[in-house]
């Protein structure tokens, strides 16, 4: 069984260096000013936000072509056709629709493409989900069963601080954004399981109360204070307001933190860089 994934899912802050070197991650694209980059290949996240900041323009990004996942199963076929395609939500990106007309186009390859509905961190564990399935020798059935209840357990938040990138991107309503920029509301965004697209759960006026604001959300979600939460945080370029969202939610709960770091900056282009975000789960839910 092979497990292939996108740059999206962020599995690179995910998992140590030895479950990564056992996924193969296509990377996603964004384009600024008319330049196209593939994400950990023709740029870094630092140097990206570089960019963004002395550009007049807006970035625009795209998933990989259904000819690039057909590339990698036809490569990876000719060792294990076994292949499972694990993919940020279909409700935000066209990413698991590439990878799904990629997969006809390779008949010797058996794909079997999972629709995360969510992405960054929470992706990222379904995705470190199938790889402790891979090394301990599970059916495909039994993987696909991992991923599922850790998608059913694991939920995300996320704030920022303007709003114009997300506008940009069609991901909120024009109108409604607007009005938010207007007022200088700070949102707190999850993603539903349903469809696997946005939506807001809580604003404030400013950064700091959205931060408070999300924790609170944590609490309302149904995970009470002090209780054992497995919890990571990842930001765009912002890593101080990903900080202070660290050191609040430590102080309410037990929490076994995996890595802070810097999320895709293909969704940093979606959101600017003021964004941070957290997945979080009941710790007890992750065994082996």
């Amino acid at each position: 069984m092979q497990i292939v994934t996108d740059s999206g899912t962020d599995v690179q802050t995910v998992v140590g260096p030895e479950l990564l070197s056992l996924a193969h991650v296509v990377p996603l694209a964004v384009t600024l000013d008319g330049k196209s980059y593939r994400e950990g290949i023709d740029i870094q996240t630092h140097d990206f936000y570089r960019l963004l900041v002395a550009s007049q323009g807006l970035p625009v990004t795209s998933q990989p072509s259904a000819g690039d996942f057909a590339e990698v199963y036809r490569r990876l076929a000719a060792t294990d056709p076994e292949i499972l395609s694990i993919h940020i939500s279909s409700g935000l990106s066209g990413t698991v629709n590439s990878a799904q007309v990629g997969a006809s186009q390779v008949p010797e390859a058996h794909v079997t493409v999972v629709d995360t509905k969510t992405l960054s961190a929470p992706a990222g564990w379904q995705v470190e989900a199938a790889l402790r399935g891979v090394t301990a020798g599970e059916t495909k059935e039994q993987i696909l069963a991992r991923i599922a209840r850790v998608a059913r357990v694991t939920d995300c938040l996320y704030t920022l601080s303007e709003l114009k990138y997300l506008i940009h991107g069609g991901r909120i309503s024009h109108m409604k954004g607007l009005l938010a920029q207007m007022l200088n509301i700070k949102p707190v965004i999850g993603v539903e399981k349903e469809r696997g697209t946005y939506v807001q759960h809580a604003q404030a006026r400013a950064f700091k109360g959205a931060v408070h604001a999300l924790v609170n959300h944590i609490t309302t979600s149904g995970h009470a204070q002090g209780s054992a939460l497995r919890v990571q945080v990842l930001y765009a370029d912002n890593p101080e307001g990903g900080e202070m969202l660290r050191q609040e939610i430590d102080s309410r709960y037990r929490c076994t933190w995996l890595p802070i770091g810097p999320m895709s900056l293909v969704l940093g282009a979606h959101t600017g860089p003021t964004m941070i975000g957290v997945a979080f789960a009941p710790a007890g839910e992750f065994g082996a």
